[in-house]
This record gives structure tokens, C-alpha cells and sequence, in this order.
């Protein structure tokens, strides 16, 4: 298991080092200027070039790339073009909001998915399974800002039940906390719950056919007992596969998600970034997203062991 683990660990270097290349790459080549930017508009041309000059963007490509990831493999991801503070104490300030509304779109999502997939697999071809589907195409075809409006005209403004923007700290109190994480939660977590609920389904139904599950029934074991116990743990790996895959569209989704409800995370500052063309503070939330989804895909690998003994690393 520890020289997996060290083997999958050095593998992610290459794919990192991919990233960072192509980030920095794109960045460069996007049309826009910085110091035109900060210098506002009734700058002059020598301002502005003076400015480049003392922020360094009038240096060869090869020069800025070399500087910048010397400083990523010391932790330095750089220092913010606008607010001129390092650009690892801006996630940092950021990282909560961001953390909780993802782990709670995630929990929404796999609460959701998981018993509607078992259920509409179990009922395959019913008033259910109908339904459920419906539910499944329905929520994957919406955009989440779509979905994010009707949440809050239905909820906060008409029944004025949650607040319509905003984030409290949970240090504030829990309350607070989750009335304003509510919103924002579930528009993420219905969207990836349709996925999931399909693999679900799919995965289930595939399971249920095969004669093992059949011998359950024929010794009478209860249905939760078969659905639960020997059905869904056998379908599990496809399942957490797709959980993992979630995250991925929860890593975009948190981009919007927090412009519409107002925020305070790393989307939102993702999107202030690229407004302002703040080129170090894009490319390191850019490295961080990518971090974390290259982690997660290898703590979801090392599971698949859990649910099927027949894996051995």
C-alpha cells in the first residue's frame, strides 16, 4: 500500500508540472494588460510601461515561468498584482467558505443520488424509476446559475425563509452558518446529483441481474438487506468513481456558485482575478483546484480495496 501511495504520489508530479506549464502559458498569450489595468485610464503610455517594468511583466517568458514556479516549489505562489499581498495568504483567507459549501453540495449530492439510484433500480421500469430518471435528466440539463436564481425567487424572496446572499463564518455560530449555506448547497448538490444517481441506477441494475443477488432473494433475506449489504457494496467502485468525478464538476461550479450568491471563497476570488487580469492570484487558485482533485482521485483509488477485497496494492 505505502509504495502505491509513493508511486501514485510521484506520478502526479508530471501531470502538476503539465498544469502549471499550460496555466502559465495560456495566461501569457491572454490578451490584456495588467498595468493598464492598475494605472487606470488616464494613465500614460510611460506610466503604464514603467509600471510593467516594476512589476516584471516586461520580462521574456522563459524568465517569468522560471521565477514563478522557483517560488511554487519553495510555497511561494507569488504576490497579488492589485492587493500586493502573497497570493498563498489570499486562498488561505479564502479556503473556508469554499471548503464548506463543497463539502456540503457533496454530502447533499451522494444523501440524494445514492437511495434514488437504489430505489429507481429496484423499481427498473416503474412509476419510480420514471420519476427518478426525470429528476436525474432534469437536474444534469440545468445550468447551476439557472438553478441558483429559482432557489432564491422561491425560497428567499417569495417564501423568505433563508437569506438570498452572503456567508457567516461558522466560528459566527452554526446557525448563521448553515442559513446561508443552505442556498448555495443545494443548487451544487442537486446538479452533481443527477449524475450520480444515473451511475447509480446503471451500476445497480447490473448487479441485481447477476445470480448471487438472486440466491439472496431465494433465502428470503430482506429486500433492504439485499439492496444494501450485497447489491450496493458490489457496485460500489463504479459508484465512489463518480462521486470523484463530482468533484471535479463541484470545482466549477463552485466558480459560479459563489459569484451568485456573493461568496467570499476562491471562486469568487478566481473571478475578481480574471477581471483584473491578476495573473498570479489565477494561477495559484488554478494550482490549488488542480491539487485537490488530483488528491482526491488518489484517496478514491486507494478505497476501491475497501469494497472489493480482490484489489490488493
Amino acid at each position: 500500500m505505502l509504495a502505491l501511495v509513493i508511486r501514485r504520489i510521484l506520478a502526479t508530479i508530471p501531470v502538476m508540472a503539465v498544469v502549471a506549464i499550460i496555466v502559465f502559458s495560456l495566461l501569457y498569450l491572454t490578451p490584456g494588460d495588467p498595468a493598464a489595468v492598475l494605472a487606470g485610464e488616464q494613465a500614460s503610455i510611460e506610466d503604464i510601461n514603467r509600471l510593467r517594468s516594476t512589476l516584471g511583466l516586461d520580462q521574456p517568458f522563459l524568465v517569468r515561468f522560471s521565477q514563478w514556479i522557483g517560488g511554487v516549489f519553495q510555497g511561494d505562489l507569488g504576490i497579488s498584482i492589485f492587493s500586493q499581498r502573497p497570493v498563498m495568504e489570499l486562498i488561505v483567507q479564502r479556503l473556508e467558505p469554499t471548503i464548506a459549501l463543497t463539502v456540503a453540495s457533496l454530502f447533499i449530492a451522494v444523501t440524494i443520488a445514492v437511495p434514488l439510484g437504489v430505489i429507481a433500480a429496484w423499481r427498473a421500469g416503474g412509476l419510480i424509476d420514471r420519476m427518478a430518471m426525470s429528476f436525474a435528466v432534469l437536474g444534469f440539463s440545468i445550468p447551476v446559475f439557472v438553478l441558483s436564481y429559482i432557489l432564491i425567487a422561491v425560497v428567499s424572496v417569495d417564501l423568505k425563509l433563508l437569506p438570498v446572499q452572503g456567508y457567516v463564518p461558522i466560528a459566527y455560530g452554526i446557525g448563521p452558518f448553515l442559513e446561508h449555506l443552505i442556498l448555495p448547497a443545494l443548487s451544487l448538490g442537486i446538479i452533481n446529483a443527477a449524475l450520480i444517481a444515473r451511475i447509480t441506477r446503471t451500476t445497480m441494475l447490473e448487479v441485481l441481474n447477476q445470480d448471487y443477488i438472486r440466491a439472496a432473494r431465494a433465502k428470503g433475506l430482506s429486500v433492504r438487506r439485499v439492496l444494501i449489504r450485497h447489491a450496493l457494496k458490489n457496485a460500489a467502485i463504479p459508484i465512489v468513481t463518480v462521486i470523484g468525478i463530482s468533484f471535479a464538476l463541484l470545482i466549477s461550479g463552485v466558480v459560479v456558485t459563489e459569484t451568485v450568491f456573493n461568496i467570499p471563497g476562491l471562486g469568487r476570488l478566481t473571478v475578481d482575478a480574471i477581471l483584473r487580469r491578476d495573473y498570479p492570484v489565477i494561477q495559484g487558485v488554478i494550482l490549488v483546484f488542480s491539487a485537490t482533485y488530483v488528491v482526491v482521485n488518489l484517496l478514491i483509488d486507494l478505497s476501491y480495496s475497501l469494497f472489493d477485497p480482490r484489489i490488493k496494492y
